[in-house]
């Protein structure tokens, strides 16, 4: 019986590419008949080192070395060279980091008041259609209802009081259960607060936030929600079938 033994090699290779200037590797997919030539062209719009100035190597997996692409008029395939490896490339007339160093950009900087004076900015155009906080209507509408919301909330936290059981009720998620544990102005978030111990572990803390403690319970039993999410009343622990 005889055959045919036919050798099939992939037209391109994917490997990861790395240099002295950036100290992250990025991989690429580059075609065997490439020039090595040609390659630095592709590599100096990489990795910013020139072309005329770059050296390559080849490393394994393991990170040995396994050739140098010194022959710019060779072919890509025609080097020991896998998809899987890397190619290095150096530079010497650059640095790591050259590229990163945003304090060396020229900044282009204008004043406040010249730029109050400019028709073609993003707040001229927001002037211009009255949006934002250049909607005195608007804004003084939502200012009234913040106004409210924040009164509103006064008034049903002030119908709240430690101990108290209750049951939360935020949009979108399942009703929980708990214990008024705190009621009141906290530091992390201005307004009024509600402290709960929840009776399974559906929190977030226990009981302290940003470092500072309003109650104490374990950890993933407490939280704190908004007043007007909340309601007190005969909501005992629920009874869960094993």
């Amino acid at each position: 019986m005889s055959g045919n033994i036919q050798v099939i090699t992939e037209d391109y290779l994917s490997v990861t590419i790395t240099s002295n200037i950036t100290p992250f590797g990025v991989e690429k997919r580059f075609a065997k008949g490439l020039t090595v030539s040609s390659l630095k062209d592709k590599l100096e719009l990489i990795t910013g080192a020139s072309a005329a100035t770059m050296k390559l190597s080849a490393f394994d997996k393991d990170n040995k070395l396994v050739c140098q692409l010194d022959n710019d008029d060779a072919l890509l395939g025609s080097y020991q060279i896998d998809s899987g490896m890397k190619i290095h490339v150096e530079d010497q007339q650059k640095k790591i980091g050259e590229y990163e160093d945003v304090s060396k950009v020229e900044k282009f900087e204008i004043t406040e008041e010249d730029y109050a004076k400019r028709g073609d900015s993003v707040r001229a155009f927001k002037e211009r259609n009255k949006m934002g906080r250049f909607n005195e209507e608007a804004m003084k509408q939502k200012e009234e209802e913040q106004k409210q919301k924040a009164e509103e909330e006064i008034q049903k936290a002030a119908t709240m009081k430690v101990g108290d059981r209750c049951e939360v009720r935020v949009p979108g998620q399942p009703a929980r259960r708990g214990l008024v544990q705190y009621v009141g102005g906290t530091d992390f978030k201005p307004g009024m607060w509600v402290g709960v111990q929840y009776d399974e572990p559906h929190g977030k803390n226990d009981g302290s936030v940003g470092g500072k403690r309003y109650f104490q319970c374990q950890e993933k039993y407490g939280g704190f929600v908004k007043p007007l999410t909340l309601e007190v009343g005969d909501f005992p622990e629920e009874e869960f079938d094993l």
